[in-house]
């Protein structure tokens, strides 16, 4: 399972982006893996080659490009410096970059996102006519605007693909509350999705390696 690190031209910046491919055949559909507040790291790259050894190209853009190449911040400090301006940039570029592989099948391209990621998820779903399809893993602060601007909440009628996202019982944000707000929107939206919220799961549920999760689990996205 081929994997590499491509360098895509963001405004006046380069962008690294994690790129996991089936071994072969093709095209396939490609997937834009989002970070959660770890950045690329092991668990976000793993999450990418899962997906390949299933049949999709996986893109997972580093929406930390933009810090200092020696930062040593947290990653909750890390995360609260971004904007939504400026990762829908990122975003945007990672689809156009999927797009463009010869390995991808451009007119099949989908979104999912992990903690921050999943906010991040329902954000493109609702700007990016490209994305197919979105699965959000337990986004939370979808009803808060990073920056200048509206919500994802806010701009969910702008979604027009199909969403799956999936909830811990046991998750502070989102919350059970938050999730029904979500889910009451969507239906009174009339917009395709099917949530699922599984008991006694907690935030970051698919990250078994979480050392600082448990520390920060109030404040993460």
């Amino acid at each position: 399972m081929p994997a590499r690190w491509d360098t895509v031209k963001v405004e006046d910046a380069e962008m690294q982006c994690y790129v996991s491919a089936p071994a072969s055949g093709g095209p396939h559909p490609a997937v834009i893996a989002i970070q959660h507040a770890g950045g690329v790291d092991d668990f976000v790259r793993a999450m990418s080659d899962r997906l390949a050894e299933t049949g999709y190209v996986a893109v997972a853009p580093d929406l930390y490009h933009r810090d200092d190449p020696g930062n040593t911040d947290d990653p909750m400090t890390r995360m609260g410096r971004l904007r939504d301006a400026t990762i829908e940039n990122d975003v945007n570029a990672a689809v156009e970059h999927a797009r463009s592989l010869p390995e991808v099948d451009g007119e099949r391209t989908g979104i999912t996102g992990f903690c921050m990621g999943g906010r991040v998820a329902c954000l493109l779903a609702a700007r990016n006519p490209y994305i197919g399809a979105a699965v959000v893993f337990y986004g939370g602060n979808i009803m808060v605007p990073w920056g200048r601007g509206p919500a994802p909440f806010d701009l969910s009628d702008g979604i027009n693909c199909p969403v799956l996202g999936l909830f811990g019982e046991d998750d502070p944000n989102p919350n059970p509350a938050d999730v029904a707000k979500i889910d009451a929107e969507l239906k009174r939206m009339g917009k395709e999705h099917e949530f699922h919220s599984y008991p006694g799961a907690g935030h970051a549920f698919m990250n078994e390696g979480r050392p600082w999760f448990g520390r920060h689990l109030k404040s993460a996205q």
